[in-house]
């Protein structure tokens, strides 16, 4: 049984975490075109993607699992909220298998519109590996751009890369 729907966008709904999604979410930060991208060198056990479920309402994080029409696709969510300065991190993960069908562009929109409209924060910031281009065009889809570039950041897959720094106002961005 899917959980219920809490926010919907244009082509996906965003759906609370559960029980049911852990194997999902286990199979996802583990995928190999996946992990490279979280900032973690790795692999998660099946006992760690179901602690963090559990405990994913404990954090100072909003999470919530991407749906397109009944399947789950990916996750999304707001990290490290700081509600003194109205400001938070966004983070995704789209499946490999469906990637390309603009699930991650419609679910962050719907999320920033949640941020800035229900939950009163002042911006959403983001970090993108340099050659993640596809995830730097979602963020600037959304409206985010970019604000630095920190050069030689990170060590992924056998080189230094570059990670791109992206922010969005709330008085800027386009509901």
């Amino acid at each position: 049984m899917s959980p219920p729907v809490f926010l919907r966008g244009e082509d996906v709904t965003l759906r609370p975490h559960a029980e049911d999604a852990v194997e999902f979410l286990w199979e996802l930060v583990n995928h190999p075109d996946v992990w490279p991208s979280l900032m973690t060198y790795e692999p998660y056990t099946e006992a760690q993607e179901r602690e963090w479920v559990e405990n994913a309402g404990d954090e100072d994080g909003t999470h919530f699992l991407v749906y397109a029409d009944d399947d789950p696709v990916g996750t999304i969510g707001l990290n490290d909220i700081n509600e003194t300065w109205g400001l938070a991190e966004l983070g995704y993960l789209i499946h490999p298998d469906a990637q390309g069908n603009g699930y991650a562009t419609d679910a962050a929109r719907r999320l920033v519109r949640y941020a800035f409209g229900d939950r009163r924060l002042h911006k959403i910031q983001a970090s993108v590996y340099g050659p993640n281009t596809a995830s730097q065009r979602v963020l600037e889809k959304v409206g985010f751009e970019e604000e630095g570039v920190f050069e030689s950041h990170a060590y992924v897959r056998g080189e230094y890369v570059d990670l791109h720094r992206y922010g969005v106002l709330a008085d800027d961005f386009e509901y």
